[in-house]
């Protein structure tokens, strides 16, 4: 029987981010290439995005590429560029008979003009689908989008079009490249490892974490299942006491 069966889907979180690890351990582990677990780990998003869909997902986002992976070795930095490439044209037709809608956040501008464009083109396509909508977080750090907010409120206050007193919690949202898209109720870590990487961090101050030992190209339908089972048990509070949520 599989867990979605299980699932109260009045119940489900209306935003999962994913921290995709463990690519290129699980290709060393077989013998292979990184590149190759990359390719296989894009099996996994489409996978987890069609099991999203499936059981009614508002919005999924995926640790795609981060500000920090610019440094990793240049010929798997390239290798990544063409693959974001060649996944999201394959994968747009999918996308369209899912009615899954695309989105990015991350400083985009510093992807390759093919891989900028190829992306654009995706989102234009799938702008109008109503179903999930998979966020894709590219070229992204939150120290990178937190820093960019600050200096974008700082801007606006030397020119006089808000006050001090006027920077929120709701202001700094507005400048957030996450603008429009609800906080996640739960991230999942695939790999083993319990950290967040500089991922949504402000976003993520009362989300539900859930680590996992599977290797992101092994994530499948069962996999998400059980992640949301996991919320599903957990007593969210924000700030609050047991007995003030009765």
């Amino acid at each position: 029987m599989s867990l979605i069966e299980k699932i109260d889907k009045s119940h489900l979180p209306q935003h999962i981010a994913i921290i995709m690890d463990g690519n290129g351990r699980w290709a060393k582990s077989k013998g292979k290439d990184r590149s190759f677990g990359h390719q296989e780990g894009v099996v996994a998003v489409r996978k987890t995005v069609e099991a999203a869909t499936a059981i009614g997902l508002k919005y999924i986002t995926v640790y795609t590429f981060s500000n920090e992976n610019w440094n990793r070795p240049e010929g798997e930095v390239i290798a990544l560029m063409e693959l974001l490439v060649t996944a999201i044209q394959r994968e747009t037709p999918d996308l369209m008979k899912n009615n899954v809608c695309l989105k990015a956040i991350g400083n985009l501008n510093r992807l390759p003009e093919n891989a900028y464009n190829t992306l654009m083109d995706c989102i234009k396509q799938t702008s109008t689908n109503t179903g999930t909508t998979l966020i894709l977080a590219l070229s992204y750090s939150s120290k990178w989008e937190l820093t960019e907010a600050t200096r974008q409120i700082a801007k606006e206050a030397v020119k006089k079009k808000i006050n001090i007193d006027d920077i929120t919690e709701s202001l700094v949202s507005e400048h957030l490249t996450t603008k429009g898209i609800p906080d996640p109720d739960l991230l999942v870590r695939t790999g083993g490892e319990k950290r967040i990487s500089n991922f949504l961090l402000w976003q993520m101050s009362y989300t539900e974490f859930y680590f996992i030992d599977t290797y992101w190209p092994d994530f499948r339908e069962e996999e998400l299942y059980d992640a949301i089972l996991y919320y599903q048990q957990r007593e969210r509070r924000f700030g609050k006491t047991s007995e003030q949520l009765k």
